[in-house]
């Protein structure tokens, strides 16, 4: 018996890992895809065989992949940066302070997750051209960070109710100020969460097409998720040069995310177990 329990588990395992290799050709075949053809012409392309960085130089003549991965980074980053400030403050108040509506006041924000972007977007766009920020950069920010922040929220406050309120206590007993508490204390415990935060939002803010379409018309604010929008929908059937720009468009995406797994599990797995 005791040998028949262990053949069944190692078959069991073998399962698991085949199913595992499948899941990974699946999904990160389409990088190899994107890599191969960016490497090659289109004459290339087209007879399956031969490698060139003809590609790379074209996309550089019909796409401004430097701008627009700058105006990328600079919404990202600037939205990212608003969301962690906003959440984590209130994660602390809803999760560590005692005042009137508080559960509702939670409520109403986590009840700002379940309505759908399609619903809102509309409304949105009008609320923003009447103060004058379509095209602007800081419309898109305002907009992705009012997106994100419910769900970054939500997390801040769960894992700060995991927090023992005994370090406040004990705290605010040594005369330290709830600001104090909150800058010295929460915050640097709170690292596994806020860098979940970040790179949750930075992936979807990163790789998000519908917001910066409507927010960022014009070519000189366009983010790189939206140029190879527009240059799809032109004359440009280049599958190569398409290739290299949404190639160019994953990488920094992956890369946080390969950067910061470690601590995005962590933050995930730590604030399930509290």
């Amino acid at each position: 018996m005791g040998a028949t329990d262990y053949l069944r588990r190692r078959l069991g395992r073998a399962l698991v890992f085949a199913i595992l290799c499948v899941v990974t050709v699946v999904m990160l075949y389409p990088f190899w895809f994107m890599l191969v053809t960016s490497l090659q012409s289109y004459s290339q392309y087209l007879n399956r065989s031969g490698f060139s960085l003809d590609s790379w130089v074209q996309l550089s003549d019909v796409l401004p992949l430097a701008q627009q991965l700058f105006n990328s980074t600079l919404v990202t980053v600037s939205a990212v940066a608003i969301i962690l400030v906003v959440s984590t403050m209130g994660g602390f108040a809803f999760a560590k302070l005692r005042y009137p509506g508080r559960s509702i006041v939670l409520l109403a924000i986590v009840g700002g997750m379940m309505v759908p972007l399609q619903s809102i977007i509309i409304p949105e766009f009008v609320n923003i051209a009447n103060v004058g920020l379509i095209n602007q950069f800081q419309g898109a920010i305002l907009v992705y960070a009012a997106l994100g922040t419910p769900f970054a929220t939500f997390l801040m406050t769960t894992y700060f109710r995991g927090i023992p309120s005994e370090l406040i206590e004990a705290s605010i007993i040594d005369g330290a100020s709830y600001l104090s508490v909150f800058v010295k204390v929460m915050i640097p415990l709170a690292t596994p969460a806020l860098v979940t935060v970040a790179v949750l939002q930075f992936i979807q803010i990163w790789d998000d097409l519908l917001i910066g379409l409507l927010f960022l018309q014009t070519p000189e604010v366009r983010t790189i998720t939206v140029g190879l929008a527009t240059l799809q929908s032109s004359r440009i059937i280049n599958v190569p040069v398409l290739m290299a720009g949404s190639l160019a468009s994953a990488m920094p995406a992956v890369i946080v995310y390969v950067i910061f797994q470690r601590y995005l599990v962590a933050g995930l797995t730590m604030g399930m177990r509290k």
